[in-house]
């Protein structure tokens, strides 16, 4: 059904030892809730914009901090589209709350940094696939990390998040929900 997985072409560059994910909200590769939707949309026009519950396993020795993106490959962009992107999630943090994507970051681990998404807004943004696109896959990644900080302009992007990861990041899962107007 689908023939593009960012995540498997960047494992071609650098294997990454695997990290379990999991949620109270998402299973993997089913629909997303209604409240994790862009706010307004979703099913009966119930969106939020609301992170889901994210858990996930230990990383292995070296991991040093965490990072969470949310990427959907199938927007018509022909770059795809960044929900969300958090990274210094300290270490000791296997789990973040669900809404912890909310604008302000309140329910983020202290020191978090979350880069601004597609939409400019340093907060999770829903999924809003436009009419006529198919099914679109919200790839949920947490990225096990070998230093504390990636030293990141608060304003740079998740593409750029992306690039520092692919050098500092030890194990990696995801988490797949999909979404569709059609």
């Amino acid at each position: 059904m689908f023939s593009y997985d960012p995540y498997a072409e960047l494992a071609t560059l650098k294997q990454f030892a695997p990290l379990t994910v999991t949620s109270e909200q998402l299973r993997d590769g089913q629909p997303l809730a209604p409240a994790q939707w862009g706010a307004g949309g979703g099913p009966g026009g119930a969106g939020s914009d609301t992170s889901p519950q994210l858990s996930w396993s230990a990383g292995p020795a070296g991991t040093l901090s965490y990072a969470v993106t949310c990427f959907d490959p199938d927007a018509p962009t022909g770059s795809g589209f960044w929900h969300w992107a958090v990274c210094n999630i300290p270490a000791s943090v296997t789990s973040l709350a669900e809404n912890a994507g909310a604008p302000g970051g309140a329910l983020l681990p202290a020191g978090s940094l979350t880069l601004p998404n597609e939409r400019r807004l340093t907060s999770f943004v829903g999924a809003g696939p436009p009419p006529t696109t198919g099914v679109h896959r919200y790839i949920f990644a947490v990225h096990a990390v070998d230093v504390a900080r990636l030293e990141l302009d608060p304003q740079s992007t998740p593409a750029t998040l992306g690039f520092n990861l692919h050098f500092h990041t030890l194990a990696r899962g995801t988490l797949t929900g999909t979404a569709t107007t059609d």
